[in-house]
């Protein structure tokens, strides 16, 4: 058998947002292997450019663009590489976010808050918004869009990430009931903790993240970045083609306790 064709994603174009980052470039990584020419953006033009280097010295297509999912000028310049570079777009994982300082409502600034919203929230509807009539050319789309855990419970002094992941889901199910004539599936991804740098902003290692926060989950420990990249793989091969509108937890049973497995009252 042709090795290509044994391939999940031989022959799909993918647009990675965020494909800079860890979790964007473990997702980049995996869709690559598996045959997806590839293109990372990422607001870091560098990230993003290590990232594309590093699927094309395994063998694979990639292309880097660095620029703000905040503007729309990216999403469009990203849109038209997938086309111009590989032919069409037939997905696309929105894994860029960004995050503020703690904080109550009182505390946090109306700068901060807008910040937030723009990334995490206009930024994925802009990629969308240039993304679908790609998508509708190529007569196939599959649309990540990476969430949190946190957009399903009240979490103290993080208001603007937790409000924008939860609106973030909310999104993608109305955009899988909008496209899903066009034979465009849109799903989310809310990933629990994962061991990645990001998670040092509130420790001083990754040893002291690993020992606070992997009691918290049912399965005793963090998540990786290729647990998260290997679920996504998921819902935009084939081997998910009947799953839309909906949200995949990758959270470790994280929320089946709300983070207190050791409670017992």
């Amino acid at each position: 058998m042709d090795a290509s064709k044994a391939k999940k994603l031989a022959g799909h174009v993918a647009l990675i947002t965020g494909g800079g980052g860890e979790i964007g470039r473990a997702i980049a990584l995996t869709l690559a292997a598996e045959g997806a020419s590839l293109i990372a953006s990422d607001m870091d033009a560098q990230k993003a450019e290590e990232t594309a280097r590093q699927i094309r010295e395994a063998g694979g297509k990639a292309v880097a663009l660095g620029g703000s999912i905040a503007d729309p000028e990216t999403s469009i310049k990203a849109v038209d590489l997938a086309v111009t570079q590989f032919g069409k777009l037939t997905i696309l994982v929105n894994a860029a976010a960004t995050v503020t300082e703690d904080g109550r409502a009182e505390d946090i600034s109306l700068e901060d808050w807008n910040r937030t919203l723009s990334v995490n929230l206009t930024g994925v509807f802009l990629a969308c918004k240039y993304a679908m009539p790609a998508m509708r050319n190529a007569g196939d789309g599959r649309v990540v869009n990476i969430t949190s855990q946190l957009g399903q419970i009240g979490v103290p002094l993080r208001s603007p990430y937790t409000t924008t992941k939860a609106a973030l889901m909310q999104f993608t199910r109305c955009l899988a009931v909008d496209y899903a004539e066009f034979n465009i599936r849109a799903n989310s991804l809310s990933p629990g903790g994962i061991d990645t740098e990001r998670r040092m902003r509130r420790f001083s290692n990754r040893d002291e993240a690993r020992a606070a926060r992997g009691p918290l989950y049912l399965l005793g420990r963090l998540g990786t970045v290729h647990e998260v990249a290997n679920a996504t793989l998921f819902l935009v091969s084939d081997d998910a083609s009947f799953v839309t509108g909906t949200d995949l937890l990758c959270d470790g049973g994280y929320l089946a306790f709300k983070g207190r497995t050791t409670d017992r009252d």
